[in-house]
């Protein structure tokens, strides 16, 4: 049956919520009782719509295969990234701060955006203290770190694991390597330029006090770093394609999900093999990814009819270019969330004719379009992707001063995160 459109206002106030709570209610958003409270709300009423039409399996199949496996995963990378404490001071000259942000970009793809940007943001911040002009360099560790950089594999970007689960292989991301190394590169340069011009404004007090408290590098919770090669082995080979039974309708739930319980492992062997006072320096607490499993959770329950009425009425909506999927799909990232984001745009896709190399039920041209977009988009606000607003409040803890809302948008996105994106459509897509 079609979908009414009335349906998918849930799906609206959720995101809406999302977008707009935290900046003028912070306080009631802080509890995640009201965030619980909140997504209950805002369910019920699509599961008792879903059911009371026959269509409570498409409910199912999107809580047990798609958010079930998406929460395991960043619960995963989240545990096993706050068991590793990177400690020591360097030197915070231009060239340093943009090696560490090319580490970090690199990394990303690799242990996730969220991953990276809370295991590096702190000692980026902790070797720029003594500098004065040191907000550019959070903005663009936001940009580079917490979003582009993880466009390499499903376990950088939630979108992409998304897409992943979708049926798009581990190894097809790596294709986008071009864009990847285009928007990195054009970052980096643009910082080092930026930094290097802030850094002849320093005081000479703060360059020598910065270069008298240079502390070696060091790293404890090493073992996580064999967890998260566990972690990477689970996503790239416990799959259909490598396990075509996983997608057979009588398998055995273990079987089913492998992947999930291999990482449920890994989990538990972070935990218990980390010393405690490693998560402790860290600050590590578990407020974050529940407060992200509570919120998902809503949004897989609500985007469930929102994705039947986009794949039924794809044919409505002239999209049918690359470019178009990828400024849509961008344009949403960068305002509301680019998982749920990616899912309906990949659902829109789906309900047109195929062209060309057919990945994950659509055509590849298209899938490049939304996954680029998708993470690329993320960093133009600071609710676009779910690190861009915990590196805000990290560094803001450690008083750098960071622009609002919307001053964030007029001074950085439009002006320098714009159009790079841009010139990569231009180039790429």
């Amino acid at each position: 049956m079609s979908i009414p459109f009335w349906a998918l206002i849930p799906f609206a106030v959720q995101l809406i919520a999302i977008a707009l709570v935290p900046v003028f209610w912070g306080k009631f958003w802080e509890r995640n009782r009201n965030k619980m409270l909140i997504s209950i709300v805002l369910s019920i009423p699509v599961f008792v719509f879903m059911f009371a039409n026959q269509m409570g399996g498409a409910i199912w199949n999107q809580i047990l295969f798609d958010y079930f496996p998406f929460i395991i995963l960043l619960c995963a990378l989240f545990v096993i990234t706050g068991g590793i404490f990177i400690g020591g001071d360097f030197v915070a000259r231009p060239s340093v701060n943009t090696a560490f942000l090319a580490i970090g970009y690199i990394l990303a793809s690799f242990m996730g955006t969220t991953g990276a940007a809370i295991l590096l943001i702190r000692p980026l911040l902790n070797a720029n203290r003594q500098r004065k002009h040191k907000t550019h360099t959070i903005l663009f560790f936001i940009a580079a770190v917490a979003n582009c950089g993880g466009l390499l594999t499903p376990l950088g970007d939630p979108p992409l694991f998304l897409l992943h689960l979708r049926g798009a292989n581990f190894s097809w991301f790596l294709q986008l390597f071009p864009q990847w190394l285009f928007a990195g590169a054009m970052l980096l340069a643009i910082y080092y330029f930026i930094d290097y011009k802030y850094f002849r404004k320093e005081s000479w007090e703060s360059i020598s006090a910065d270069l008298r408290e240079k502390i070696p590098f060091h790293i404890k919770g090493n073992v996580n770093f064999l967890f998260l090669l566990g972690v990477i082995a689970a996503v790239a080979f416990i799959n259909p394609q490598y396990f075509p039974s996983m997608n057979f309708p009588h398998t055995p739930l273990y079987i089913k999900f492998l992947r999930e319980i291999i990482l449920i492992i890994l989990i538990f062997l972070s935990l218990f093999l980390t010393k405690k006072t490693i998560r402790q320096r860290n600050k590590f607490t578990w407020q974050p990814i529940i407060e992200v499993a509570v919120i998902f959770f809503s949004i897989f329950v609500t985007i469930t009819p929102v994705l039947l009425f986009l794949n039924y009425n794809a044919q409505n909506f002239a999209m049918t270019k690359p470019w178009h999927f990828y400024y849509a799909t961008g344009t949403l990232s960068a305002f509301l969330d680019n998982a749920p984001t990616a899912l309906a745009f990949h659902s829109i896709a789906q309900g047109l004719p195929s062209v060309g190399t057919n990945v994950a039920g659509i055509s590849e041209s298209l899938l490049k379009a939304i996954s680029v977009g998708s993470v690329f988009f993320g960093s133009m606000t600071y609710i676009g992707n779910g690190p861009n607003f915990m590196v805000k409040l990290i560094a803001e803890e450690n008083s750098v001063k960071m622009p609002s809302f919307f001053a964030y948008i007029l001074k950085f996105s439009l002006v320098v995160l714009l159009p790079i994106y841009i010139l990569t459509q231009l180039l790429f897509v």
